[in-house]
């Protein structure tokens, strides 16, 4: 029994230790990519191998959802919004303005910093103590009564943000288009000035 207890543990060990170069590994190649196709793909990697994370810590309801909900509903969102916008979303930053980028990077050290000093402050001296873990811990009644009154703001922060980010997605799309429609024309208006000067040529000559 002992030794099967042993073996049990290297098994988790194991495991969580190629989850946690996939999660670390995907979250870069979502940054990384220029094409963000290729990004979605490494997502929806990430949220995987959260899902193996979740499972580990005995939270099965809480994996399922990340794999159904996050890697399924809304990674297919992510994907119909990049395939809306077509070859526009190839390379956003391709020659944009410098201080998008810069921005972008100060508000993703800034966010960093933030969290960083939140678990520190919240957590305290609690990592050196064993966390109490009920039967309820990760049960669907459970993470419905955190969702609906300790984190209910947050909650419905994410859901408009949701709400904002599809939205702006058909904008976007509905924007390439015009653009689309506008550099047609004028190539076909360029090539019939074209036919018309060289008819008028050979008239001429």
């Amino acid at each position: 029994m002992i030794v099967a207890a042993d073996a049990a543990n290297v098994l988790v060990w194991i495991v969580w230790f190629f989850a946690v170069l996939a999660c670390i590994g995907s979250g870069i190649a979502v940054v990384s990519f220029s094409n963000p196709f290729y990004s979605a793909l490494a997502l929806i990697g990430n949220l995987g191998s959260l899902a193996v994370l979740y499972l580990l810590l005995s939270a099965e309801f809480v994996a399922a959802a990340q794999v159904l909900v996050y890697a399924g509903a809304v990674m297919v969102m992510f994907l119909f919004v990049i395939a809306y916008l077509g070859g526009h979303a190839d390379a956003p930053w391709a020659g944009g303005p410098r201080w998008q980028t810069i921005g972008a990077v100060g508000a993703a050290l800034a966010l960093f910093g933030e969290i960083v000093a939140v678990i520190g402050i919240d957590a305290g001296g609690h990592f050196s103590t064993e966390g109490e873990i009920t039967r309820a811990f990760g049960s669907p009644a459970e993470i419905g009564r955190l969702f609906l009154t300790d984190h209910l703001l947050a909650f419905e922060i994410t859901s408009i943000v949701l709400l904002v980010a599809a939205v702006g997605g058909v904008i976007l799309g509905a924007h390439s288009r015009l653009a689309d429609q506008e550099e047609t024309s004028l190539v076909t208006r360029t090539l019939a000035g074209t036919t018309r000067r060289s008819d008028a040529r050979e008239r001429i000559s």
